[in-house]
């Protein structure tokens, strides 16, 4: 395993390198593992329990909303990553999400933790069901957002994407724009937002290949119409959100999972689709950092 920055083929190992506090500096940083070279992005004060994000569908790692990870990051060290085949990231990407838990896993190892906080994305809040359920000692505390459990129907995901993507190729709009926002006139303007949030960073990220983001659906797929976990195991503080009317992961579907472990919160946003806290950031990133902040309890 090597760790190396590839911001301009420059830059100073992890370790000894000036503590970053927003997202759009962090320089983009690589760690081999395997055959497989794993690029990453890391903020904020070292030290402690990092918080691991993942990404959603299509995304690589220039996907988040800044305003949510810089608030996470003022408070706690935070680390992004493209996994197998996304973005910066080499290899192909799987078809199950079961293989991309193991690469998130072998990932988070790499850097040397035994123990993280994770924060899915749809996609993402897949990975981190599987990761938390089949590895719950690496696991503290646990963020699902925009997405629903195994074994629920993922249909309509592949549905909606081909969709949006078309009405983003005719208005000349990114397919973000329809898949995370509604079409009124306060979904409209969050998209606004949000897009324009994304365009901070000069630095940029692969893109993602149409080939890499059927792969993924074809997982997401397979992940709908697997048999579900067992989620009553789930023993870790869990926060859940989303908004009250995606498109792409039913909302019903967040209720599902406050349902299923046992002790979590739900949080549903208003008027809000599969991004509703990209829409809502300015209420969600405060009750994440709530959320994420040490209570002095272990599990």
């Amino acid at each position: 395993m090597s760790e190396k920055s590839n911001q301009n083929g420059q830059g100073v190992p992890s370790s000894t390198a000036p503590t970053v506090m927003a997202y759009r500096d962090a320089p983009t940083r690589t760690v081999d593992v395997g055959d497989v070279t794993y690029a990453y992005r890391e903020l904020g004060p070292k030290g402690g329990i990092p918080v691991v994000f993942l990404v959603h569908l299509a995304a690589n790692l220039d996907n988040w909303d800044p305003r949510i990870v810089d608030a996470v990051a003022a408070h706690r060290h935070v680390i992004a990553f493209d996994n197998r085949g996304l973005g910066a990231t080499t290899g192909s990407v799987p078809t199950d999400v079961e293989a991309m838990t193991r690469d998130a896993v072998a990932f988070i190892r790499a850097l040397g933790y035994q123990r993280v906080d994770l924060f899915g994305f749809s996609l993402g809040g897949m990975v981190a069901q599987e990761l938390v359920v089949r590895h719950p000692e690496l696991v503290r505390k646990l963020v699902l957002t925009g997405t629903g459990p195994k074994g629920a129907s993922m249909d309509a995901v592949s549905r909606v994407t081909f969709y949006d993507i078309f009405r983003g190729a005719i208005t000349r709009s990114d397919p973000k724009e329809f898949l995370f926002f509604g079409r009124d006139a306060q979904g409209r303007g969050a998209a606004r937002e949000f897009m324009r949030r994304l365009e901070e960073r000069s630095d940029r990220d692969k893109a993602v290949s149409l080939p890499a983001i059927l792969r993924q659906l074809k997982a997401i797929k397979a992940w709908g119409r697997s048999a579900p976990h067992d989620l009553s195991t789930v023993r870790q503080p869990t926060l859940i959100a989303n908004g009250d009317n995606d498109r792409m992961v039913d909302s019903a579907l967040s209720g599902e999972l406050q349902r299923r472990i046992d002790g979590s919160e739900l949080i549903i946003y208003p008027n809000s689709g599969h991004g509703g806290i990209f829409q809502y950031h300015e209420k969600f990133a405060p009750a994440l950092v709530g959320f994420l902040a040490d209570s002095g309890e272990e599990l």
